[in-house]
């Protein structure tokens, strides 16, 4: 009698085990039913998909085959048939539209895997969720079935790359980021500019860019980084196979530096708006845009090729209330001529007159609560977007908004509804939420590693929040925060490059002899913070100058700096030097780099000799009587894919080169 109620309480126990676990993925799931069992997930398989559903899903099957490949090493291949299929990994379209809806899917783990949704986008979904259970459960995935759909329909990111050029390749790994993460709206801002206080009020030193390439302007693009027509094009069409689309943003009639600069006789006569202001009374200035709208809008191939165009009309000057409205409501209509759903910041609210704004069939970027707040968007008819400054704000390196933003906070008390203290009630206008990060201090050596390590721990708060919603009661912030730190970027995407362990890059005593054009080829292309590298060096009496002795996809590490001695690095156009060392001849010195989010410190024979980090520039703005700074940012992910380079190389020699993560 004694065994049997052993027994029963030890399948009681497991019962409820079983019913307990939830998989974790985020963003979580909406609902999981747990079956008996595990699954063991084989390394080679097949990828079925009927025939009938062929040509909607095989790029998403393909997709599905080469992250298994590239996670895991798996070797899954695609098959379509319609005949039985006993295992492998089936991918189906489905027409319960109700339960599925646009975004939703049914995953289900059982003697095989099996996705069905409604759309192409539900399959991908349910993919990326495959993915996640495979890598949180090496030991094989517990069967059983989710049935998962998003709270919220836009879920997005917002990028300024007019302010900071932004790689076609980043822009491209963040694409596979964000559909890792279901997160489905990926906003590019697509001109901006700098403020005059830091080139002494003068505007025409102020920083401006228009990153498109442009047949109508020419000249209007900018010449420090640019996308063509074509890579833009193939980027959207890239973005909408994994999911996401891009929303191209052009700022008008503000933050219009760039057009102003290529035309100055569209800057807003009246000089106290601030020459990055097109003028509103002239009809120059619509001829101008219409222009160049057209020039993306029209045609069989236009440039931008989604359903979405965000027009700006942002923080106008509020003195031409009227004439800021007639403008907005012109664009909107330009905008829906081509068939495109327009996007604005939402300003009217601050910027109230007489001059009617229909906003229905338009969306509201709802991001100040004094220029446009939620329900003021809704009451006008507009669908909305929360981009609360207050909140969803990342300016890196300011003392306003967010550096970084506050995940444990959001986690536990944000929702869509939230703007600055008014949360509304829910409102099926209401669309979701967006991030936003901005680069207001051109020149501050903000690199674009900076900038992913403060976005991309908010793409994953932010997917969870806005695909799950509320979850902190059932996981806690600080189980949540440990999930997503385990959790990686993407398949294929690591942008991070922080090392999982110590590396020994050259073996233990080997002295390697470097002529100044010689090269050694590491397995790591480039370490990121926080990390620390060390090595021993020996200098020649008449060393290489500017000698490359690391080189690597973002930076280089330099010798003997214009022939002085010291060690200096340089990453995307900018060089920063150490001062307080010099290498000298003849000598071997040990020398530690340590690398972290705030600066980068040198260490000769044990020894702290210099951080590089506290650099500011501080300047007058009179225009609002204060000071303001600028907070150089000294940071270095180091470069290691090569010890020495084949044209402008190190000269002597090297040793036990090893590389580690520090603790933040």
């Amino acid at each position: 009698m004694r065994k049997f109620l052993f027994g029963l309480l030890f399948l009681l126990s497991i019962s409820v085990f079983a019913e307990a676990f939830v998989p974790e993925v985020i963003p979580a799931l909406q609902n999981w039913k747990n079956y008996r069992g595990k699954y063991a997930f084989p390394k080679t398989g097949v990828i079925v998909l009927k025939s009938e559903d062929s040509e909607v899903l095989k790029q998403t099957a393909e997709l599905l085959s080469s992250d298994l490949k590239e996670m895991f090493g798996y070797d899954y291949s695609v098959s379509v048939t319609d005949g039985k299929v006993k295992n492998g990994i089936i991918l189906s379209l489905s027409a319960d539209d109700e339960t599925y809806g646009d975004e939703g899917y049914a995953l289900t783990v059982n003697n095989r895997i099996e996705i069905e949704a409604n759309t192409m986008k539900g399959i991908l979904w349910g993919t990326r969720t495959l993915l996640q259970f495979i890598y949180n459960q090496p030991d094989g995935i517990q069967k059983g079935k989710a049935v998962d759909s998003p709270q919220y329909v836009s879920r997005g990111f917002m990028l300024d790359v007019g302010r900071k050029f932004f790689t076609m390749d980043f822009l491209k790994d963040y694409v596979r980021i964000l559909s890792f993460y279901k997160m489905n709206e990926f906003q590019i801002h697509l001109n901006d500019n700098s403020f005059p206080e830091f080139t002494d009020e003068n505007w025409n030193e102020a920083y401006s860019a228009f990153r498109l390439e442009s047949e109508r302007y020419p000249g209007l693009t900018a010449k420090d980084g640019s996308y063509t027509k074509e890579e833009f094009r193939e980027f959207q069409r890239y973005a909408a196979s994994y999911g996401v689309k891009v929303i191209p943003e052009i700022d008008v009639p503000a933050h219009s530096l760039a057009f102003t600069h290529y035309n100055p006789r569209l800057a807003a006569e009246n000089k106290e708006y601030g020459f990055d202001h097109l003028d509103l009374y002239k009809k120059e200035v619509y001829d101008f845009i219409d222009n160049l709208f057209d020039e993306y809008l029209s045609g069989d191939d236009p440039v931008f090729i989604g359903d979405e165009v965000h027009i700006g009309t942002d923080e106008y000057n509020k003195k031409e209330a009227e004439l800021f409205r007639k403008f907005t409501q012109h664009y909107i209509d330009f905008i829906k001529k081509y068939g495109k759903t327009p996007r604005i910041w939402g300003s009217l609210k601050e910027m109230s007159g007489d001059t009617e704004v229909n906003l229905e069939g338009s969306v509201v970027s709802s991001w100040n609560y004094g220029w446009m707040d939620l329900q003021s968007a809704l009451d006008a008819g507009a669908k909305v977007v929360n981009m609360c400054d207050r909140f969803l704000y990342i300016v890196p390196a300011v003392n306003y908004y967010h550096d970084f933003l506050d995940l444990e906070w959001l986690y536990n008390n944000w929702t869509p509804e939230l703007m600055n203290d008014v949360r509304i009630e829910k409102n099926p206008n209401l669309l979701g939420a967006m991030f936003a990060e901005w680069n207001d201090r051109v020149g501050n050596g903000i690199t674009a590693y900076d900038v992913h390590i403060r976005c991309f721990p908010a793409v994953q708060l932010l997917s969870d929040k806005l695909w799950k919603g509320e979850n902190f009661e059932n996981v806690p912030f600080e189980k949540f925060r440990k999930l997503c730190e385990h959790t990686p970027e993407a398949p294929g995407v690591n942008i991070s490059a922080v090392p999982d362990r110590v590396y020994n890059i050259t073996e233990e005593g080997q002295i390697i002899k470097l002529g100044g054009r010689d090269v050694v080829e590491n397995s790591l292309d480039e370490v990121g913070y926080p990390y620390y590298v060390e090595f021993e060096i020996k200098s020649p009496k008449e060393p290489c100058i500017d000698a490359v002795l690391f080189d690597g996809p973002h930076s280089e590490f330099i010798a003997n700096w214009h022939n002085t001695g010291k060690f200096a690095f340089r990453r995307e156009g900018v060089e920063y030097v150490f001062h307080a060392f010099k290498l000298p001849a003849n000598k071997w010195k040990h020398i530690r780099i340590e690398g972290d989010y705030k600066g980068t410190t040198i260490y000769v024979d044990g020894v702290m000799t210099e951080r590089l980090e506290g650099r500011i520039h501080e300047v007058y703005n009179f225009r609002y009587d204060r000071k303001d700074k600028i907070w150089f940012q000294e940071t270095l992910v180091f470069p290691l894919k090569y010890i020495g380079h084949k044209n402008m190389g190190f000269r002597g020699e090297i040793r036990n080169v090893v590389v580690g993560p520090m603790a933040d």
